[in-house]
């Protein structure tokens, strides 16, 4: 008789079991840099997958984060809270645009979009609005954006998903006009100014000028998905300045608040009027801690020149992984290196998850995604030294798993 298997015990055991997570657990940081709970040390190029735009442990907002923990840390919407105020303004001055709602993250600004574009619809007379969303995209987990993201392999076991949506490619906007020549209850097109999880795929510049000129001939509202790739990531605050263009509903987060859980709807004069009190709410957005944290990560970005050094670091790292890897791209295994500033996407020619744990086991932080791109999104405050040894640790991985598999 064979003896019964051994019960596997998970680290986490009292933990819903919905990651697959690596066996090491962090401990602190500082820089970019972090160490683990056994004292080893990770240069971090994933940043909480673009979410510390200011490293770990920034000294100035350390302490404007103490300030604030000592004053205030919540208090619900039925009263003023100066720092949206704040931040808000903030916002509008560097994007052109007019106003903003608070919330706690990506998926909540995604979803308050989506119902945004509904009520555009609804009060334009439509009653069933429909808004064009892409193949490849990613904007959140819960039912609606679930059902907006391009992602099968996500949506299964959750149908039925929600009804609205018109899918198209990426950078086709002859497809997008076919959709606008034969659906009259478009209300929008919503997209990642550049695609995440979906593999770092941008959106090219005259597209988005494309469909900045179709919204307004048909009166569309533009909603740009900047979640991942805003707060200066590329280079510019915003990925879709680079193409000399403003959406009319744009959903933040991740990077806003340097760690701090934030998201926010900024919205320009089409969209300003949409919601109105009991339309749209929240028991934790815009709460004062968070607040802070925005205000004081736009401050420090200022302070510290960090776009500029988003742009030039990213320079640096791509042309260290494009020179290390110059045969494995012109043999093909590597297929692409594409992005902007510190959002960069490595496409290699095959899945490629194991290099997860094969670049922690080296001192890397990495992210694989849509099965064989490697993310680097670290932040925004890494050094070109860093960037080389980000390289340096990388390229000999790439080439080994390559050779090798």
């Amino acid at each position: 008789m064979n003896a019964p298997e051994p019960a596997v015990t998970r680290p986490m055991p009292h933990v819903m079991n919905t990651y697959g997570r690596l066996p090491m657990a962090l401990s602190h940081g500082r820089g970019c840099w972090v160490w683990d709970t056994e004292g080893k040390r990770y240069l971090d190029a994933l940043g909480g997958i673009a979410v510390n735009t200011l490293g770990h442990a920034h000294p100035k907002l350390v302490r404007a984060l103490q300030d604030q923990v000592a004053r205030l840390i919540h208090c619900c919407n039925y009263y003023q809270i100066p720092l949206q105020e704040q931040l808000a303004a903030k916002l509008c001055e560097l994007s052109g645009l007019s106003a903003a709602f608070f919330c706690n993250s990506g998926l909540e600004a995604n979803e308050g979009a989506l119902k945004i574009a509904r009520k555009f619809g609804h009060d334009k007379g439509i009653a069933r609005p429909e808004i064009i969303v892409y193949e490849r995209a990613f904007h959140g987990r819960s039912i609606a954006t679930l059902s907006a993201t391009g992602n099968p392999k996500v949506q299964k076991g959750f149908e039925p998903l929600v009804e609205g949506f018109v899918r198209v490619p990426l950078n086709d906007l002859a497809a997008v006009e076919q959709v606008a020549a034969t659906n009259p209850n478009v209300v929008a097109v919503f997209l990642e100014t550049i695609q995440g999880e979906g593999g770092i795929n941008p959106s090219r510049a005259e597209y988005l000028q494309g469909l900045r000129r179709l919204c307004d001939e048909r009166g569309w509202l533009l909603m740009l998905d900047e979640v991942q790739c805003g707060i200066g990531r590329t280079g510019k605050w915003f990925a879709h300045q680079w193409a000399g263009i403003q959406p009319d509903v744009m959903p933040l987060a991740k990077g806003l608040g340097s760690g701090v859980p934030v998201g926010a709807i900024v919205v320009g004069p089409r969209a300003l009027n949409v919601l109105g009190p009991g339309n749209h709410g929240t028991t934790f957005g815009g709460n004062p801690l968070a607040m802070r944290a925005g205000v004081e990560t736009l401050r420090i970005m200022e302070e510290d020149g960090i776009l500029a050094n988003a742009a030039a670091v990213g320079e640096v790292l791509t042309g260290a992984l494009r020179e290390g890897l110059t045969a494995e791209i012109a043999a093909g295994t590597v297929k692409d290196l594409r992005g902007a500033g510190l959002m960069i996407g490595l496409e290699l020619d095959r899945p490629c998850g194991v290099l997860l744990g094969r670049a922690a086991e080296a001192g890397l932080m990495i992210s694989v995604t849509a099965d064989s791109v490697i993310r680097l999104v670290p932040p925004l405050i890494m050094t070109a030294d860093e960037a080389r040894q980000v390289a340096a640790i990388l390229v000999p991985l790439v080439r080994d798993f390559l050779a090798k598999g």
